[in-house]
């Protein structure tokens, strides 16, 4: 694939400012890549502008499922849960490398609210949803299920049933569809704010007025607003919609419920789950997940109404010992701790305001709504569903074109893989070929596996560009981020290209002299700047793991 870095951040600096594009999109999370990807693969000229880091709002502090949503059935979310599961399949196809299917144990006990018979429905009405494109559910009785999870609370249990559904790389979804976007000629830059409208003198919008921000503490850009011209403009900008709102349309009217979710990261030795076990919060209507990664366990999530910044939102002290009440009922064996906490991790979810009393409720259903004045907004939906909600949206944009372009622009390319080395062949090529690897690199099988679990058959060019070096796995991670994913920053990589953060149990500490000396060779930084961004990384550790003070 083409390089995605700094040196391309610059040239699209350039572009943005000399080019029209036919649409600029305001966002980068998993809404914004997705559009940019769909629009780019119908041969449209894009711009992609995003304030901060890629992902680096809603879109990696998600609970990091992809999911029909078991629990929409009780909504009567029918044709939402069908939606989720058909592209539930189609990113297995789009990105193996970071979807991957896994059970989940649901236990029933006698004070349930929802009884063993009516969920044993509830599973085959799932898996009729999903087109029996997955293994089907199982019915465990209790002696079954604890044989199968041993660590679950014994008392009143009268049996689970397991069914499948995936877990993902939330933060590396985003960016790798960005990746695909930039491939398919979409001009993406991180760290530029949208910070004015243009309008002509019908009071159409022509562009946006955008402003370069930086994560850098010795450089520091031009902050004139400069401009991006394009037909029309797209905000996706998650729970800053409301915003955003104002600034494109001098009619907006608040349309979002924000609602805040947190998570707790644990230690797989603490928590040894072989499956996502779903517990179930009976008298508040909600549903916390234990989710096994190959890195740690992920507790979560919380969803409470939020009227704050997303641009703080932290997990505090009343978050986390909601999440470990939880967990220790269900885990009496473990005697979880906050002790036992590696990291904890804060999100919005940029809800539509349907009315709904409870924010359990609320619908996670997806709204789409465009002025006459050249802007559509997209807001809401479900991550699972976010290449379906992106052709919904173009199909909306396309309205606002002329019949010419919208018969040339009729056509989307997103059900194809969204990087050829990760393709599913190519995928299994290069988890087959890790035995080889060891032998002709200065890696172990081990490491090797690791890489070739992340990146594909893309490992192969990483290990030849790093083999004369004799670079770590960290390193060759790094030096893939920042040729690869336009990583600018140490802060950039901890949390949004590689999980150190969340579930190394020094947060990655130990590799942050070397990483800083990496990054300053292949950023061009100075010695003060290495240190600024070292101290970074420490910072931001302590904002997010605040509430242990």
């Amino acid at each position: 694939m083409k390089s995605f870095s700094q040196i391309t951040r610059n040239e699209n600096l350039l572009k943005l400012k000399k080019n029209k594009f036919d649409l600029i999109v305001i966002g980068g999370g998993i809404l914004g890549a997705g559009i940019a990807r769909d629009a780019a693969s119908r041969g449209m000229q894009v711009a992609l502008v995003e304030k901060a880091d890629f992902a680096s709002g809603t879109s990696s502090r998600s609970s990091k499922l992809i999911h029909g949503g078991i629990r929409y059935l009780e909504n009567l979310e029918f044709h939402l849960v069908f939606e989720a599961l058909s592209e539930r399949e189609k990113l297995y196809e789009l990105a193996p490398h970071l979807v991957h299917p896994l059970r989940f144990l649901l236990p029933l006990y006698e004070n349930s609210r929802v009884g063993f018979f009516k969920m044993g429905l509830g599973m085959w009405l799932y898996d009729i949803l999903s087109l029996f494109q997955s293994s089907l559910h199982e019915k465990l009785d209790p002696t079954l299920t604890l044989e199968r999870m041993p660590w679950l609370k014994k008392e009143g249990l009268v049996g689970s049933y397991v069914y499948s559904d995936a877990y993902m790389d939330d933060d590396r979804l985003t960016i790798e569809t960005i990746r695909s976007a930039h491939e398919k000629g979409a001009v993406a830059v991180n760290y530029l704010k949208a910070v004015g409208a243009l309008w002509d003198s019908t009071g159409h919008l022509i562009g946006v007025q955008a402003q370069e921000t930086s994560p850098l503490s010795d450089h520091q850009p031009d902050h004139s607003p400069f401009s991006i011209y394009g037909s029309h403009v797209v905000s996706c900008v998650g729970p800053w919609t409301d915003d955003v709102g104002p600034l494109l349309d001098k009619n907006w009217k608040k349309s979002l419920r924000p609602t805040k979710g947190i998570h707790l990261t644990i230690a797989k030795d603490r928590l040894p789950l072989e499956e996502a076990v779903v517990m179930a919060v009976d008298k508040e209507n909600r549903i916390i997940f234990g989710i096994p990664r190959h890195e740690m366990v992920i507790i979560g999530t919380t969803d409470t109404d939020y009227k704050e910044t997303p641009d703080t939102v932290v997990a505090n002290q009343q978050d986390v010992d909601y999440l470990l009440k939880v967990a220790n009922e269900y885990f009496p064996g473990a005697h979880l701790t906050e002790d036992d906490i590696i990291a904890t991790y804060a999100g919005v979810r940029p809800l539509v305001d349907d009315g709904a009393k409870a924010e359990s409720k609320t619908s996670r259903e997806h709204k789409i709504l465009s002025t006459e004045h050249g802007v559509t907004f997209v807001m809401g939906g479900k991550y699972t569903t976010y290449r379906l909600i992106s052709e919904h949206a173009m199909e909306e944009v396309l309205k606002h074109f002329s019949k010419e372009n919208q018969v040339s622009f009729a056509i989307n390319k997103t059900e194809v893989p969204l990087n050829a080395f990760c393709s599913p062949e190519n995928y299994q090529r290069a988890l087959n070929f890790c035995d080889y690897w060891s032998r002709i690199y200065h890696l172990s099988l081990e490491e090797i596996n690791k890489l070739a679990y992340r990146h594909g058959m893309e490992t192969e060019g990483l290990l030849q560009k790093s083999y004369q070096q004799g670079y770590s796995r960290m390193e060759i991670e790094l030096l893939h981020s920042i040729h690869h994913t336009m990583c600018l920053s140490l802060v950039d990589f901890y949390t949004r290209r590689y999980p150190l953060f969340l579930s190394e149990p020094h947060h990655g500490l130990e590799w942050l002299d070397v990483l800083g000396l990496l990054a300053q060779s292949e950023l061009g930084w100075s010695d003060q700047e290495r240190e600024d961004q070292k101290l970074n990384v420490k910072n931001y550790i302590q904002k997010e793991l605040q509430w242990k003070s």
